[in-house]
């Protein structure tokens, strides 16, 4: 999916360690809440309240979920994040991201 058309987006910012990380929330037509987003190079953990589906569409980093080992993205992947839990990354260079936030 290259593109999302029709929707609204947030004019202000989400800024996250020290401008390291940060994002853009947009909402689709159906309410779907999503961020797009760019983290540059270091290591990072975040909570969530929702389950998360992190898209990753470029860039290398390795993710952590509760529980589970480290796994490797090069390029594009994708993870999921349970609600109400956290995750750690450690983004080896700028990386381009797309997080969707599900009720369920």
């Amino acid at each position: 999916m290259g593109k999302f058309e029709q929707v609204t987006v947030e004019q202000k910012a989400n800024i996250y360690f020290d401008g390291k990380v940060t994002s853009r929330t947009i909402w689709l037509q159906d309410g779907t809440k999503k961020t797009l987003g760019i983290m540059l190079p270091g290591d990072y953990e975040f909570s969530t309240g929702l389950k998360e589906v992190m898209q990753i569409v470029s860039g290398k980093l390795e993710y952590r979920l509760p529980g589970e080992d480290w796994k490797r993205i090069e390029g594009e992947g994708a993870f999921e994040v349970p609600a109400n839990s956290s995750f750690q990354l450690k983004v080896y260079e700028v990386t381009d991201y797309t997080c969707s936030y599900l009720e369920n």
